[in-house]
């Protein structure tokens, strides 16, 4: 069964409460035949001391992006998605406005995947070019 985009993106947003997802306000806003885009705030709730996005929450909201693009593009009825290793390479930095992190797929095996997340600001520019490996595991 082929789900429509409004369902995918509100399936998706429903997950996110009670998580880190909530407290660091990551919503998903986009999602295509093989990316998926979230977006998150940034504010103080998300600075580094210096009034900057915090490297950690941009990995964050890369992993948070990627587990679910993993979860939505892979047949995951009887298994579920865990991630096994993320880099984040931090090329620019934002002090307010939203950062949108789009996932597309790299590979997509049955058990492995790897994921591209560019991580932008507003206005198109780099922030942030993350890499996420996942593995999907049968349910017990």
């Amino acid at each position: 069964m082929s789900l429509t985009k409004e369902v995918v993106l509100q399936r998706a947003n429903a997950a996110c409460k009670n998580t880190l997802m909530e407290t660091l306000n990551i919503e998903v806003v986009d999602y295509g035949e093989n990316f998926l885009t979230a977006r998150m705030p940034v504010s103080p709730k998300v600075h580094q001391p210096d009034g900057v996005l915090h490297g950690g929450a941009t990995a964050a909201l890369a992993e948070s992006v990627g587990s679910f693009a993993s979860h939505i593009f892979t047949d995951t009825e009887n298994l579920f998605v865990r991630g096994l290793e993320i880099t984040a390479n931090h090329l620019k930095s934002v002090k307010s406005g939203f950062v949108y992190a789009k996932a597309t797929f790299i590979h997509k095996g049955r058990t492995t995947q790897l994921l591209d997340i560019r991580v932008t600001d507003e206005q198109e520019n780099l922030i942030s070019l993350c890499r996420l490996s996942t593995i999907t595991l049968p349910k017990k």
